[in-house]
């Protein structure tokens, strides 16, 4: 079934033929149709494999890594750093031939940045008029780009609290070059999206659906009991499409025990060039007794559904409809959503990646403590870092997901990353900049070390920009060197070229 025999500490589930498979196929086809045209004198052109996806050998160059800011805030809380979590979408971007990052300097101010791609130029700083209110690595940056207008959109500084949220004045990213950078191209701070009052709230992400409208998710409520919502931007204003999930209904543990709230955590919404929005995540229970000991995590189960219209109706992966935002949301008991099963006692760490392929397929990337080591983690934090793995989940053809351990542990408690190269081999960007790679012609099995620089210093998670990797094929990585205590540390984008 693949490529290749997988190495002997590697553990698949649920393996079925992939999509490489296909690729193969059409590649083969397109090679002896090319072979039959040729004359017979004329000497064949060796495939231009950096075209036909599934076959370069994924590879992670490092170009450049530049410093944004060398006294950038730093402080450690719920074991991340405010500067980078795996939950900002996004903190690093590029649109329209420039790049943007957003972090919090030493002196606490919000600063957005941007350099041009196409040119020698450095980066250029804008410091927003907003200070950061509480030491908590929730109260993160998130940058959107409304194509419709032009504008840059920045929400930051909530947990459980009321948004802070500026945009810029038109046109300022779609005609970059014709605008000065500085704090004068945005308005004020608000404590509201636009003209919606949102509550308490945390977790802002931005997400531009295939025809450029911009999106807004956010959760309302807490942890253990709490609801994601939709707002929308159109015409220059935002409006609340509603929640979509539920934090309610009777959830029974294989313990026994009963909760009957939770909040969904989402690993990522995520649109297709089909304009499909996915969206896996797991679920976190109210109640702690549902754990076989206090010092793990409630979080259970990997799951998925996907949107045709938006996000205004959500369907499990037979199509069938779950939920609908505003009037009847996804529950823990929706039927058939659930991609991969798992209790509570395995310290699943939620909030982790997703990404999609070339083909529209989704693909996860979550990580836990396998019960090989323990079926009952006591102390997450610990157990986590000495024996928690990284998996791999893609979505077959059928509706079945294949979940298969990746051979290398991440030796930490946060996050990783999932990016695509062109040629859909799949890279993930594990805590402190590791990059392990696998290709999408073994179906996603040789994982291999691709880049380890320890020197870098990096400190946990990581950010991406996937819209820089789509535009041109370069990774951008943007990370914060660790520190202690609470001295500030140097701040830096990393660029690699993958494949």
């Amino acid at each position: 079934m693949h490529a290749r025999k997988p190495p002997p500490s590697y553990r698949t589930q649920r393996c079925r033929k992939g999509p490489s498979d296909m690729r193969r196929a059409v590649l083969t086809t397109l090679l002896i149709t090319a072979a039959l045209v040729l004359p017979s004198n004329a000497a064949a052109d060796p495939p231009d494999f950096a075209q036909n996806p599934g076959n370069t050998e994924p590879d992670a160059a490092l170009l450049s890594d530049t410093v944004l800011d060398r006294s950038a805030l730093y402080f450690v809380s719920y074991d991340g750093i405010v500067n980078n979590n795996s939950f900002q979408q996004d903190a690093v971007r590029t649109y329209a031939g420039y790049q943007y990052a957003a972090w919090y300097t030493d002196s606490r101010n919000a600063v957005v940045a941007r350099r041009s791609l196409h040119g020698n130029g450095g980066w250029e700083t804008a410091t927003l008029p907003h200070e950061l209110s509480v030491n908590d690595s929730h109260n993160v940056i998130s940058l959107g780009v409304s194509p419709e207008d032009g504008r840059l959109h920045v929400a930051m500084d909530t947990h459980n609290s009321r948004i802070h949220y500026v945009r810029s004045i038109e046109g300022l990213v779609s005609r970059p070059a014709a605008h000065p950078w500085n704090s004068g191209m945005f308005g004020e701070i608000r404590r509201t999206l636009g003209d919606e009052e949102l509550g308490a709230m945390t977790y802002p992400r931005f997400i531009v659906t295939p025809r450029g409208k911009l999106q807004f998710s956010y959760r309302t409520g807490g942890s253990g009991d709490g609801v994601n919502e939709l707002a929308e931007y159109a015409n220059g204003a935002w409006d609340k499409l509603g929640g979509w999930t539920s934090a309610t209904g009777a959830w029974t543990a294989p313990n026994g025990a009963v909760s009957n709230t939770r909040n969904m955590y989402l690993h990522g919404l995520t649109y297709d060039d089909n304009g499909r929005l996915h969206a896996t995540f797991t679920w976190r229970e109210g109640n702690r007794s549902v754990l076989c000991d206090p010092g793990g995590l409630t979080n259970h189960d990997t799951g998925y559904v996907y949107s045709d219209d938006q996000g205004r109706t959500w369907r499990n992966g037979a199509g069938e409809t779950v939920g609908v935002t505003g009037r009847d949301p996804v529950a823990v008991d929706s039927p058939g959503i659930v991609a991969d099963p798992l209790g509570p006692n395995h310290g699943l760490m939620n909030q982790e990646s997703q990404a999609v392929d070339s083909t529209d397929t989704p693909h996860a990337v979550i990580s836990y403590v396998p019960g090989r080591f323990t079926q009952c983690v006591t102390d997450y934090s610990e157990q986590r870092t000495e024996h928690g793995r990284t998996f791999h989940l893609v979505r077959g053809d059928d509706g079945d997901w294949t979940k298969r351990e990746v051979p290398v542990p991440p030796n930490s408690t946060q996050r990783t990353q999932l990016v695509f190269d062109q040629d859909d081999n799949a890279y993930l960007v594990m805590p402190k900049g590791k990059i392990v790679a696998a290709s999408a012609a073994s179906d996603w099995t040789d994982w291999t070390v691709v880049f380890d620089r320890p020197d870098m210093n990096a400190f946990g998670e990581v950010n991406v920009d996937t819209s820089r990797l789509a535009a041109d094929g370069v990774l951008s990585v943007l990370y914060q060197e660790a520190s202690t205590g609470t001295s500030p540390s140097p701040i830096h984008v990393a660029d690699f070229r993958l494949g």
